[in-house]
């Protein structure tokens, strides 16, 4: 089943053609046509029982059962994060953080095909580290990592780090093949983490105009479209990370979300947004774009 949409709607149309679509999306990947945008949905293909969280809402749990919050804010992580930072200072919310996400995710078979790859950019919205851990195993040495920070801990009006694989911090332009950009952080190697609220006031503040958008982004979204899978847009901060990094790019842009579970705001984004949709499992599009066949 395959999902359209148009400016008011989202129409679904049953028909047999979600095989032919995957080939087009696996060769517009292997064309650097699009860009991979991967979410913690992903983590779904590593295990039943991923061994980090999964969703922003079981980061705020896992830090629930280090500090108890309010039961007000106690399922969203950006608000506990921020009444641990503010309680507890941030360096132990750092800590803790990089606790939780410390166990390793091994990579799935589509982190792996990605990873062989020559694509220009790749964005890793969440804090494991799995599609740094792929493109290491693949031995390749034409990728940099970029970063989000926090503010936090800076003196230097910077948003972002840049790392090669081996984990050794990098000037601001090194040429490589491949960006990896983390525009949250990621736990590897140096455990930033963009998570309270706090973090992302300027960041927010600015995004609109793109000053915390990488420039090597930038110049390589230009003439590709996005496509999103392990990802939802359920909540606010989500989406406009989401739109703000697409923005300006050609398209066309594609999502692989059950449409059935769709809430008002993710049918709207997509709709305002041009994102179509993929209404099948993660595993049948990672099996779907795997495949050598």
């Amino acid at each position: 089943m395959t999902v359209r949409l148009n400016s008011d709607h989202l129409s679904v149309c049953r028909d047999h053609h979600a095989e032919r679509q995957l080939h087009l999306l696996k060769e517009a990947l292997v064309a650097d046509e699009l860009i991979p945008y991967l979410g913690p949905g992903l983590l779904q293909l590593s295990s039943a029982a991923p061994p980090v969280p999964d969703r922003p809402a079981a980061v705020a749990a896992a830090l629930n059962k280090r500090a108890t919050v309010s039961s007000k804010i106690r399922s969203n992580m950006w608000s506990v994060a921020q009444f641990i930072e503010q309680r507890r200072h941030r360096r132990t919310l750092q800590a803790w953080m990089a606790e939780i996400f410390a166990p390793s995710v091994p990579p799935t078979a589509l982190h792996l095909w990605l990873a062989t790859l020559p694509l220009s950019l790749i964005i890793d919205s969440w804090y494991d580290g799995t599609m740094r851990a792929a493109i290491a195993a693949k031995g390749r040495t034409d990728v940099v990592e970029i970063q989000g920070i926090t503010r936090a801990n800076e003196k230097a009006h910077i948003w972002t780090k840049t790392y090669d694989l081996s984990g050794r911090e990098l000037g601001p332009g090194p040429v490589a093949r491949t960006v990896l950009y983390a525009p949250h952080g990621s736990v590897r190697p140096a455990a930033n983490f963009l998570v309270s609220d706090s973090d992302y006031v300027e960041v927010l503040t600015e995004i609109d105009i793109q000053t915390p958008i990488p420039e090597r982004v930038k110049e390589r979204r230009t003439n590709r479209g996005f496509f999103f899978v392990g990802c939802r847009f359920d909540d606010q901060m989500l989406r406009i990370f989401a739109r703000q990094i697409m923005k300006r790019s050609n398209g066309p842009h594609f999502a692989v979300i059950d449409a059935e579970t769709m809430t008002k705001n993710e049918r709207r984004f997509c709709a305002e947004c041009a994102i179509s949709l993929i209404d099948l499992s993660i595993g049948e599009v990672a099996a779907g774009l795997v495949d050598p066949t």
